[in-house]
């Protein structure tokens, strides 16, 4: 079986990781080339059993030696240097480097001074006190990471996985699956489908009369670990990212009504379970049944295993080879996974309506994208909007790091040549419009880069926290606040400056921060990349609530960082917001006057 271009990306990944804790910074340069071949692969073809290591090594971003190591592990399943650094460098250590405060020298001072290469190890040394004895440590170093640990999670013994972790393993899965004969549907299912930030495990959903094939395939990939169980229905593994994943095989017929019941949430489904015997009917992961009208009694038991029955052909099958097919034999609107946390999605559903939730094919613009002028930034003006125009998007904000962002800002010469070039290039194309723009930094008292009259001459403004996480409360909102109130800046981004699974975003009074968004009309971001999803659902419900006006960003860094908008729009989903809520699902003649209307 060929390895497919995530699964190289994975483990180039997990490379530059190792490599950053073997070194001892995350500006080495060998961790800086397995980062630049990761992304390198992440836009290549699906398939790369077919290219050679000279074929590899001609694509931007993949030196010889690299492409060597991608070829060795196409051919032989593993890298030598890979396995060497796993065995150096224990999984724990990986999970240390997720700790706002340690970096990759303090991860192995943890290791060669107080033989801590664990979560559990840390917490011990934390408690005891030998941490703070260590050079560079001290204790306000300790209450830093005492406090990012305890926000984050990470000793809870019901450990979640983030959404960025998560969602790829799962696809790369369905993309294996999808292939194996006999497969006639897939789906993964729980609280991933749900889109939750975090995620305990992964429940992976099959179609097929034949389930051996699909068990065998799914143990045989590289993907797996170890194995925690196997049989004819369900198989539990562990993955290499150390996610666990379950994988069930139903009969085609009943897919629909298994994909309902294993997507959840539990609450949602209690709610449709009742909604079910009110109607004299049963709902499980077999299907929506009626009794034969001799046993209706038996409709006070919800939970009631009805397997072997509807083998017999005993009931009577309403629903189950989809879920449009259930939800309208319950006498409800098809009900969007992001929104089954029986949080009033039943009783809108019954009542006033759902939200008309949006999708990636009603977004007009992107409008938080970063091109190689930023130095974070890898594709030219020119390659960028070309792949932008070739999504049928109508307009573009181009928005490259301002100049107080250290290493990769841009001085006023530049963002001005750059101008200069973006207006030609808009004339020269005429398919769509350009807007230029920058990515503001919102310092410590709310100041922006640049000042006010050079501000006034770009398009698009987007002001965003990137520094001074820790600061109290009431100076986080007022830092917001007064870069919300700028008369330039038209939207804000990533509004916790979060990344999930690794630094929670600063402390902020949401409610403030909304009403003075919507006061002013200044934008709230909804950053699509992964590991942000920022601002966080719970944000966007309240704002929506309160009248603010969003758009839906990819923060794109690269070309193919542009299929992010489907996570962002997921995200906004789960918020319940209404696309006529989001700036960028607005024709261009709409969007400008709006922009014209909050620049006043």
């Amino acid at each position: 079986m060929s390895k497919d271009r995530d699964e190289v990306a994975r483990v180039l990944g997990e490379l530059a990781t190792l490599t950053e804790i073997d070194e001892g910074s995350p500006n080495a340069f060998r961790v800086r080339a397995y980062q630049n071949a990761q992304r390198a692969v992440e836009g290549l073809g699906e398939d790369l059993s077919g290219m050679s290591a000279g074929d590899l090594a001609e694509v931007k971003g993949i030196g010889k030696s690299i492409a060597a190591r991608i070829r060795e592990y196409l051919d032989e399943g593993t890298i030598a240097k890979l396995e060497q650094l796993r065995e150096k460098h224990p999984k724990g250590k990986l999970a240390l480097l997720k700790i706002p405060g340690l970096g990759p020298k303090s991860v192995q001072l943890l290791d060669d001074e107080l033989d801590v290469t664990d979560l559990e190890g840390l917490a011990a040394a934390l408690e005891d006190g030998r941490v703070a004895e260590l050079p560079g440590m001290g204790a306000k170093t300790v209450e830093n990471i005492e406090r990012a640990i305890a926000q984050l999670g990470l000793t809870s013994k019901d450990q979640r996985v983030p959404i960025g972790t998560a969602l790829p393993v799962a696809e790369r899965i369905l993309r294996v699956l999808r292939d194996v004969p006999g497969v006639a549907d897939l789906a993964y299912a729980g609280s991933l489908r749900r889109f939750r930030e975090d995620i305990g495990d992964i429940d992976v959903l099959v179609a097929s009369e034949d389930g051996a094939p699909v068990h065998a395939a799914f143990l045989a990939m590289d993907e797996v670990e170890r194995t925690i169980g196997s049989g004819d229905t369900k198989t539990s593994v562990v993955t290499r990212d150390g996610v666990q994943v379950d994988l069930r095989v139903v009969p085609p017929d009943s897919f629909g009504a298994a994909l309902v019941y294993f997507t959840g949430s539990k609450a949602h489904n209690i709610r449709l379970r009742q909604r079910a015997i009110a109607r004299g009917l049963l709902l499980n992961e077999y299907g929506l049944v009626r009794k034969p009208i001799e046993d209706e009694d038996a409709g006070d038991e919800p939970e009631q295993d009805v397997a072997s029955e509807l083998a017999s052909g005993d009931l009577e099958v309403v629903a189950s080879a989809s879920e449009r097919e259930v939800y309208a034999a319950l006498d409800l609107p098809y009900i969007a996974p992001e929104l089954r946390e029986d949080d009033g999605e039943i009783e809108d559903a019954d009542g006033p309506g759902l939200p008309d939730l949006p999708t990636v094919a009603d977004l007009r613009g992107d409008l938080h994208d970063h091109t190689d002028l930023s130095g974070d930034g890898r594709e030219s003006l020119e390659d960028l909007v070309e792949a932008v125009a070739a999504r049928g998007l109508s307009y573009l904000a181009i928005t490259d790091h301002a100049e107080d962002l250290r290493m990769n800002g841009v001085s006023r010469e530049a963002m001005l040549e750059q101008r200069r070039a973006l207006r030609e290039l808009e004339q020269r194309r005429g398919d769509i419009r350009l807007f230029h723009g920058a990515e503001l930094n919102i310092g410590a008292d709310g100041s922006l880069d640049y000042d006010a009259a050079f501000l006034a001459g770009f398009d698009w403004l987007v002001a965003s926290v990137h520094s001074h996480f820790s600061r109290p409360v009431e100076a986080q909102t007022a830092r917001v606040i007064a870069a919300i109130r700028h008369p330039s800046v038209t939207a804000i981004g990533h509004l916790t400056g979060r990344k999930l699974g690794r630094r929670p975003g600063i402390e902020l009074d949401v409610e403030q921060v909304l009403d003075a968004a919507a006061e002013t009309g200044t934008a709230i971001e909804i950053n699509a990349a992964l590991a942000r999803l920022d601002a966080p659902a719970t944000v966007i419900r309240e704002g929506a609530r309160r009248g603010v006006t969003f758009v839906i960003s990819t923060d794109a860094h690269a070309i193919d960082e542009l299929d992010r908008a489907r996570f962002g729009v997921a995200q906004a989903r789960r918020g319940r917001l209404d696309k006529a809520r989001i700036a960028n699902t607005w024709e261009l003649d709409r969007f400008e006057a709006w922009i014209d209307g909050i620049r006043g």
